[in-house]
Protein backbone atom coordinates (compact mmCIF):
# COMPACT_ATOMS: atom_id res chain seq x y z
CA UNK A 1 0.00 0.00 0.00
CA UNK A 2 1.58 3.68 -1.43
CA UNK A 3 1.22 6.31 1.20
CA UNK A 4 0.89 10.12 -0.08
CA UNK A 5 -0.55 13.13 1.51
CA UNK A 6 -3.89 12.07 0.24
CA UNK A 7 -4.25 9.06 1.69
CA UNK A 8 -2.61 10.11 5.04
CA UNK A 9 -3.67 13.53 5.28
CA UNK A 10 -2.46 13.92 9.18
CA UNK A 11 0.76 12.07 8.87
CA UNK A 12 3.23 15.37 8.69
CA UNK A 13 1.34 16.69 11.50
CA UNK A 14 1.80 13.64 13.69
CA UNK A 15 5.54 13.23 12.79
CA UNK A 16 6.05 16.78 13.63
CA UNK A 17 4.36 16.20 17.24
CA UNK A 18 6.71 13.17 17.19
CA UNK A 19 9.85 14.89 16.34
CA UNK A 20 9.21 17.50 18.97
CA UNK A 21 8.24 14.85 22.16
CA UNK A 22 11.16 12.92 21.27
CA UNK A 23 13.75 15.48 21.61
CA UNK A 24 12.44 16.66 24.65
CA UNK A 25 12.75 12.76 25.54
CA UNK A 26 16.25 11.87 23.90
CA UNK A 27 19.16 13.72 22.61
CA UNK A 28 20.23 13.04 18.91
CA UNK A 29 23.17 10.85 18.07
CA UNK A 30 25.42 12.60 15.58
CA UNK A 31 26.89 9.58 13.22
CA UNK A 32 30.43 8.65 12.92
CA UNK A 33 31.15 9.55 9.12
CA UNK A 34 35.61 8.98 9.80
CA UNK A 35 34.72 5.30 9.54
CA UNK A 36 35.74 3.62 6.60
CA UNK A 37 32.90 2.42 4.49
CA UNK A 38 32.58 -1.15 4.98
CA UNK A 39 32.74 -0.20 9.05
CA UNK A 40 29.87 1.44 8.34
CA UNK A 41 27.95 -1.44 7.24
CA UNK A 42 29.14 -3.22 10.20
CA UNK A 43 28.07 -0.58 12.70
CA UNK A 44 24.88 -0.64 11.01
CA UNK A 45 24.78 -4.79 11.28
CA UNK A 46 25.50 -4.05 14.85
CA UNK A 47 23.23 -1.23 15.54
CA UNK A 48 19.73 -2.95 14.43
CA UNK A 49 17.45 -2.96 17.53
CA UNK A 50 20.11 -1.77 19.58
CA UNK A 51 21.41 1.22 21.13
CA UNK A 52 23.97 3.33 20.00
CA UNK A 53 26.43 3.12 22.88
CA UNK A 54 25.97 -0.56 23.00
CA UNK A 55 26.77 -1.18 19.27
CA UNK A 56 29.93 1.26 19.22
CA UNK A 57 31.08 -0.66 21.98
CA UNK A 58 30.05 -4.29 20.23
CA UNK A 59 31.95 -3.32 17.36
CA UNK A 60 35.25 -2.25 19.29
CA UNK A 61 35.52 -5.60 20.52
CA UNK A 62 34.59 -7.44 17.32
CA UNK A 63 37.98 -4.94 15.45
CA UNK A 64 40.28 -5.64 18.45
CA UNK A 65 39.40 -8.82 19.17
CA UNK A 66 40.69 -10.26 15.40
CA UNK A 67 43.30 -10.22 13.69
CA UNK A 68 41.48 -8.77 10.60
CA UNK A 69 38.44 -8.68 8.92
CA UNK A 70 38.54 -11.74 7.40
CA UNK A 71 39.17 -13.78 10.61
CA UNK A 72 36.17 -12.28 11.37
CA UNK A 73 34.78 -13.94 7.82
CA UNK A 74 35.90 -17.48 9.27
CA UNK A 75 34.56 -17.31 11.84
CA UNK A 76 31.80 -19.29 13.45
CA UNK A 77 28.68 -17.77 13.94
CA UNK A 78 28.60 -19.03 17.58
CA UNK A 79 32.17 -17.37 17.78
CA UNK A 80 30.94 -14.11 16.67
CA UNK A 81 28.07 -14.20 18.92
CA UNK A 82 30.16 -14.38 21.95
CA UNK A 83 31.90 -11.21 21.42
CA UNK A 84 28.56 -9.71 20.11
CA UNK A 85 26.99 -10.79 23.35
CA UNK A 86 25.61 -7.19 24.81
CA UNK A 87 23.71 -6.92 21.81
CA UNK A 88 19.60 -7.57 21.99
CA UNK A 89 20.02 -10.37 19.23
CA UNK A 90 24.13 -11.28 18.81
CA UNK A 91 23.58 -14.37 16.19
CA UNK A 92 21.22 -12.05 13.84
CA UNK A 93 24.42 -9.59 13.78
CA UNK A 94 26.94 -12.07 13.77
CA UNK A 95 25.13 -14.01 10.80
CA UNK A 96 24.67 -10.39 9.05
CA UNK A 97 28.30 -9.63 9.74
CA UNK A 98 29.37 -12.88 8.45
CA UNK A 99 27.34 -12.43 5.08
CA UNK A 100 28.69 -8.74 4.16
CA UNK A 101 32.08 -9.85 5.04
CA UNK A 102 31.98 -12.80 2.59
CA UNK A 103 29.87 -10.72 -0.06
CA UNK A 104 32.26 -7.98 0.00
CA UNK A 105 35.38 -10.57 -0.08
CA UNK A 106 33.79 -12.69 -3.17
CA UNK A 107 32.94 -9.63 -5.18
CA UNK A 108 36.44 -7.95 -5.04
CA UNK A 109 38.33 -10.18 -3.01
CA UNK A 110 39.00 -7.05 -0.39
CA UNK A 111 37.64 -5.50 2.51
CA UNK A 112 37.20 -2.36 1.10
CA UNK A 113 33.57 -0.68 -0.08
CA UNK A 114 35.03 2.75 -1.09
CA UNK A 115 34.32 2.17 -4.74
CA UNK A 116 30.62 2.71 -4.06
CA UNK A 117 31.23 6.60 -3.18
CA UNK A 118 33.27 7.30 -6.48
CA UNK A 119 29.74 7.90 -8.67
CA UNK A 120 25.98 8.86 -7.41
CA UNK A 121 24.11 8.34 -4.59
CA UNK A 122 22.26 5.78 -7.07
CA UNK A 123 24.75 3.68 -7.35
CA UNK A 124 25.96 3.42 -4.07
CA UNK A 125 22.66 2.37 -2.88
CA UNK A 126 22.76 -0.23 -5.76
CA UNK A 127 25.91 -2.08 -4.61
CA UNK A 128 24.61 -1.68 -0.89
CA UNK A 129 21.62 -3.22 -1.90
CA UNK A 130 23.78 -6.02 -3.26
CA UNK A 131 25.47 -7.14 -0.29
CA UNK A 132 24.36 -10.67 1.06
CA UNK A 133 23.15 -9.75 4.70
CA UNK A 134 22.34 -6.19 4.14
CA UNK A 135 18.52 -5.30 5.53
CA UNK A 136 17.23 -1.87 4.31
CA UNK A 137 17.75 -0.41 7.67
CA UNK A 138 21.53 -1.27 6.82
CA UNK A 139 21.50 0.09 3.58
CA UNK A 140 19.14 3.22 4.78
CA UNK A 141 21.35 3.98 7.48
CA UNK A 142 24.89 3.96 5.64
CA UNK A 143 23.47 5.80 2.22
CA UNK A 144 21.90 8.45 4.99
CA UNK A 145 25.38 8.89 6.68
CA UNK A 146 28.12 7.60 4.65
CA UNK A 147 26.56 8.71 1.21
CA UNK A 148 24.99 11.70 2.41
CA UNK A 149 21.40 10.73 0.73
CA UNK A 150 17.59 11.83 2.81
CA UNK A 151 16.51 8.11 3.91
CA UNK A 152 15.34 7.02 7.59
CA UNK A 153 16.39 3.76 8.67
CA UNK A 154 13.41 1.69 10.19
CA UNK A 155 14.00 -1.55 12.09
CA UNK A 156 11.53 -3.57 13.92
CA UNK A 157 11.47 -0.94 16.99
CA UNK A 158 10.88 1.76 14.51
CA UNK A 159 8.09 0.42 13.01
CA UNK A 160 6.91 -0.30 16.11
CA UNK A 161 6.72 2.62 17.61
CA UNK A 162 5.39 4.53 14.73
CA UNK A 163 2.71 1.97 14.14
CA UNK A 164 1.56 2.65 17.75
CA UNK A 165 1.42 6.63 16.74
CA UNK A 166 -0.82 6.13 14.01
CA UNK A 167 2.02 7.08 11.33
CA UNK A 168 1.80 3.20 9.47
CA UNK A 169 -0.91 1.45 8.50
CA UNK A 170 -1.69 -2.26 9.82
CA UNK A 171 -0.12 -3.50 5.85
CA UNK A 172 2.70 -1.23 5.83
CA UNK A 173 4.06 -2.78 9.35
CA UNK A 174 3.13 -5.74 7.88
CA UNK A 175 4.86 -5.13 5.08
CA UNK A 176 7.73 -4.13 6.70
CA UNK A 177 8.42 -0.60 4.39
CA UNK A 178 6.72 2.51 4.35
CA UNK A 179 7.49 4.20 0.62
CA UNK A 180 7.76 8.06 0.65
CA UNK A 181 8.15 8.18 4.23
CA UNK A 182 10.61 10.67 4.24
CA UNK A 183 8.91 13.77 1.99
CA UNK A 184 7.69 14.28 5.38
CA UNK A 185 10.69 14.99 6.98
CA UNK A 186 13.05 18.04 5.91
CA UNK A 187 16.31 16.87 4.82
CA UNK A 188 18.72 18.83 7.16
CA UNK A 189 16.67 17.18 9.69
CA UNK A 190 16.41 14.05 8.37
CA UNK A 191 19.85 12.31 10.65
CA UNK A 192 18.38 13.41 13.57
CA UNK A 193 14.75 12.48 13.49
CA UNK A 194 16.41 9.32 12.51
CA UNK A 195 18.68 9.16 15.75
CA UNK A 196 15.78 10.04 17.63
CA UNK A 197 13.00 7.28 16.15
CA UNK A 198 15.26 4.58 16.68
CA UNK A 199 16.04 5.17 20.56
CA UNK A 200 12.66 5.32 20.50
CA UNK A 201 11.86 2.56 19.18
CA UNK A 202 14.60 -0.08 21.11
CA UNK A 203 13.09 1.90 24.22
CA UNK A 204 9.29 0.51 22.27
CA UNK A 205 11.23 -3.28 22.19
CA UNK A 206 13.20 -3.24 25.52
CA UNK A 207 9.71 -2.09 27.48
CA UNK A 208 6.47 -1.41 25.88
CA UNK A 209 4.43 -0.76 28.68
CA UNK A 210 6.98 1.65 30.32
CA UNK A 211 6.28 5.00 31.04
CA UNK A 212 8.49 6.65 28.69
CA UNK A 213 6.37 5.00 25.86
CA UNK A 214 3.31 6.00 27.10
CA UNK A 215 4.29 9.91 27.99
CA UNK A 216 5.80 9.85 24.36
CA UNK A 217 2.29 8.59 22.39
CA UNK A 218 0.15 10.33 24.51
CA UNK A 219 2.11 13.21 23.47
CA UNK A 220 2.09 12.85 19.97
CA UNK A 221 -1.29 11.32 18.99
CA UNK A 222 -3.84 10.05 21.90
CA UNK A 223 -6.60 8.43 19.74
CA UNK A 224 -3.82 5.65 18.53
CA UNK A 225 -4.54 3.75 22.32
CA UNK A 226 -6.39 1.35 20.68
CA UNK A 227 -3.43 0.19 18.68
CA UNK A 228 -2.17 -0.12 22.11
CA UNK A 229 -1.79 -4.19 23.13
CA UNK A 230 -3.17 -4.32 26.80
CA UNK A 231 -1.19 -4.19 29.99
CA UNK A 232 0.98 -7.35 29.86
CA UNK A 233 0.94 -8.77 26.20
CA UNK A 234 3.23 -7.68 23.40
CA UNK A 235 2.96 -5.89 20.31
CA UNK A 236 2.06 -8.67 17.04
CA UNK A 237 4.65 -9.70 15.02
CA UNK A 238 4.75 -8.46 11.66
CA UNK A 239 2.83 -10.70 9.22
CA UNK A 240 3.92 -10.51 5.58
CA UNK A 241 1.35 -11.16 3.02
CA UNK A 242 1.93 -14.43 1.25
CA UNK A 243 3.16 -13.89 -2.58
CA UNK A 244 0.99 -15.87 -5.09
CA UNK A 245 1.72 -18.43 -8.16
CA UNK A 246 5.28 -18.29 -9.22
CA UNK A 247 6.40 -15.47 -6.76
CA UNK A 248 5.16 -18.02 -3.58
CA UNK A 249 7.66 -20.35 -5.12
CA UNK A 250 10.59 -18.50 -5.26
CA UNK A 251 9.76 -16.94 -1.82
CA UNK A 252 9.70 -20.29 -0.41
CA UNK A 253 12.72 -21.15 -1.83
CA UNK A 254 14.87 -17.85 -1.15
CA UNK A 255 13.32 -18.40 2.76
CA UNK A 256 14.68 -22.43 2.54
CA UNK A 257 18.38 -21.14 1.51
CA UNK A 258 18.34 -18.39 4.33
CA UNK A 259 17.14 -20.59 6.89
CA UNK A 260 21.62 -21.19 7.40
CA UNK A 261 21.45 -18.92 10.30
CA UNK A 262 24.02 -21.13 12.20
CA UNK A 263 25.79 -22.56 9.73
CA UNK A 264 29.27 -21.29 9.05
CA UNK A 265 30.61 -20.64 5.34
CA UNK A 266 32.72 -23.61 3.67
CA UNK A 267 35.19 -25.23 5.14
CA UNK A 268 35.61 -23.19 8.48
CA UNK A 269 32.53 -25.20 9.88
CA UNK A 270 32.54 -25.75 13.50
CA UNK A 271 34.08 -29.17 14.71
CA UNK A 272 31.52 -32.10 15.73
CA UNK A 273 31.85 -33.57 19.42
CA UNK A 274 34.00 -36.37 19.22
CA UNK A 275 32.38 -40.07 18.41
CA UNK A 276 30.18 -38.41 16.10
CA UNK A 277 30.64 -39.62 12.17
CA UNK A 278 29.21 -36.78 9.41
CA UNK A 279 25.71 -36.86 8.16
CA UNK A 280 24.93 -38.58 4.91
CA UNK A 281 24.37 -35.66 1.87
CA UNK A 282 20.69 -34.80 1.33
CA UNK A 283 18.76 -37.52 -0.42
CA UNK A 284 21.51 -39.93 0.55
CA UNK A 285 20.09 -43.58 1.32
CA UNK A 286 17.16 -45.12 -0.19
CA UNK A 287 13.77 -43.07 -0.62
CA UNK A 288 10.91 -43.02 2.51
CA UNK A 289 7.88 -42.30 2.96
CA UNK A 290 7.00 -39.56 5.72
CA UNK A 291 6.67 -42.58 8.45
CA UNK A 292 10.00 -43.34 7.45
CA UNK A 293 9.42 -46.92 5.63
CA UNK A 294 11.35 -47.97 2.31
CA UNK A 295 9.31 -47.35 -0.82
CA UNK A 296 9.12 -50.50 -2.63
CA UNK A 297 10.19 -50.35 -5.90
CA UNK A 298 12.98 -47.32 -5.61
CA UNK A 299 16.21 -47.77 -6.46
CA UNK A 300 18.33 -46.58 -3.52
CA UNK A 301 20.46 -43.46 -3.32
CA UNK A 302 24.23 -43.07 -2.37
CA UNK A 303 25.42 -44.99 0.83
CA UNK A 304 25.90 -41.71 3.30
CA UNK A 305 29.50 -41.17 4.35
CA UNK A 306 30.70 -42.97 7.29
CA UNK A 307 34.17 -42.28 8.87
CA UNK A 308 35.74 -45.52 9.70
CA UNK A 309 38.55 -46.41 11.58
CA UNK A 310 41.54 -46.25 9.96
CA UNK A 311 42.18 -50.42 11.77
CA UNK A 312 45.37 -51.79 9.32
CA UNK A 313 46.20 -55.01 9.35
CA UNK A 314 49.13 -56.13 10.86
CA UNK A 315 52.49 -57.13 9.16
CA UNK A 316 54.06 -60.49 9.14
CA UNK A 317 57.68 -60.72 8.29
CA UNK A 318 58.29 -64.60 7.03
CA UNK A 319 61.94 -65.37 7.95
CA UNK A 320 64.28 -65.75 4.79
CA UNK A 321 65.08 -69.19 3.97
CA UNK A 322 68.22 -71.03 4.05
CA UNK A 323 70.23 -71.29 0.77
CA UNK A 324 70.40 -74.72 -0.33
CA UNK A 325 74.24 -75.98 -0.01
CA UNK A 326 76.02 -75.92 -3.58
CA UNK A 327 76.53 -79.23 -5.24
CA UNK A 328 80.12 -80.73 -5.47
CA UNK A 329 82.09 -80.39 -8.67
CA UNK A 330 82.16 -83.82 -10.21
CA UNK A 331 86.09 -85.07 -11.35
CA UNK A 332 86.64 -85.36 -15.07
CA UNK A 333 87.29 -88.24 -16.71
CA UNK A 334 90.25 -87.91 -18.71
CA UNK A 335 89.55 -87.82 -22.34
CA UNK A 336 89.95 -91.44 -24.07
CA UNK A 337 92.75 -92.05 -26.05
CA UNK A 338 92.11 -93.32 -29.98
CA UNK A 339 94.04 -96.32 -30.45
CA UNK A 340 96.27 -96.57 -33.59
CA UNK A 341 94.41 -98.34 -36.71
CA UNK A 342 95.82 -101.59 -36.96
CA UNK A 343 97.71 -102.14 -40.34
CA UNK A 344 94.67 -104.62 -41.73
CA UNK A 345 92.11 -101.53 -41.31
CA UNK A 346 93.74 -99.38 -43.39
CA UNK A 347 92.28 -99.00 -47.04
CA UNK A 348 93.79 -97.43 -49.87
CA UNK A 349 93.14 -93.30 -50.54
CA UNK A 350 92.36 -93.83 -53.69
CA UNK A 351 89.73 -96.89 -53.04
CA UNK A 352 88.28 -94.73 -50.22
CA UNK A 353 87.63 -91.51 -52.08
CA UNK A 354 86.07 -93.30 -54.73
CA UNK A 355 83.29 -94.85 -52.07
CA UNK A 356 82.94 -90.92 -50.68
CA UNK A 357 82.26 -89.99 -54.59
CA UNK A 358 79.35 -92.81 -54.91
CA UNK A 359 77.85 -92.10 -51.43
CA UNK A 360 77.59 -88.40 -52.40
CA UNK A 361 76.14 -89.31 -55.87
CA UNK A 362 73.21 -91.90 -54.17
CA UNK A 363 72.16 -88.82 -51.80
CA UNK A 364 72.22 -85.95 -54.38
CA UNK A 365 68.54 -85.55 -55.59
CA UNK A 366 67.88 -85.31 -59.69
CA UNK A 367 67.89 -80.99 -59.16
CA UNK A 368 71.17 -81.19 -57.51
CA UNK A 369 69.70 -80.02 -53.91
CA UNK A 370 70.61 -82.04 -50.91
CA UNK A 371 67.86 -83.95 -49.15
CA UNK A 372 69.67 -84.69 -46.02
CA UNK A 373 69.27 -82.05 -43.06
CA UNK A 374 72.10 -79.87 -42.46
CA UNK A 375 73.88 -79.81 -39.45
CA UNK A 376 73.12 -77.91 -36.13
CA UNK A 377 75.86 -75.72 -36.56
CA UNK A 378 75.46 -74.90 -40.08
CA UNK A 379 71.37 -74.57 -39.46
CA UNK A 380 72.83 -71.95 -36.46
CA UNK A 381 75.29 -69.42 -38.73
CA UNK A 382 72.15 -69.25 -41.53
CA UNK A 383 69.68 -68.54 -39.28
CA UNK A 384 72.13 -65.54 -38.14
CA UNK A 385 73.34 -64.58 -41.65
CA UNK A 386 69.31 -64.17 -42.57
CA UNK A 387 68.97 -61.82 -39.48
CA UNK A 388 69.07 -58.02 -40.17
CA UNK A 389 71.24 -55.89 -38.74
CA UNK A 390 70.08 -53.58 -35.58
Amino acid sequence: MSSSKSQHPNRQQILAKMHKALRAQYKPVVPNVSRPMLEQVLFACCLENAPYEVADKALARLLQGYFDLNEVRVTTVVELAETLHDLPDPQRAALALRRVLQSVFESSYAFTLENAKKHSIAHGIKTLEHLHGATPFVVHFVASTALGGHFLPLDHGALAALFLAGVVSQEEYDAGRVVGLERFIAKKAGVEFGSLLHQFGVEVLRNLHGATVKKVLQAVNPAAKDRFPKRGELLAAPQPPAPAGKQAQKAADAARSAAEEHRPAGPQAAARPAGKTPLPPPGAGPKRTADGKPIPGTKPGPKPFVVKPNAGKPITIKPPAEAAPAPKPEARKPAPTKKPAKPADRKPAAKKDAVKKDARATTKPAGGKSSSKPAAGSRHTAQLARRKPR
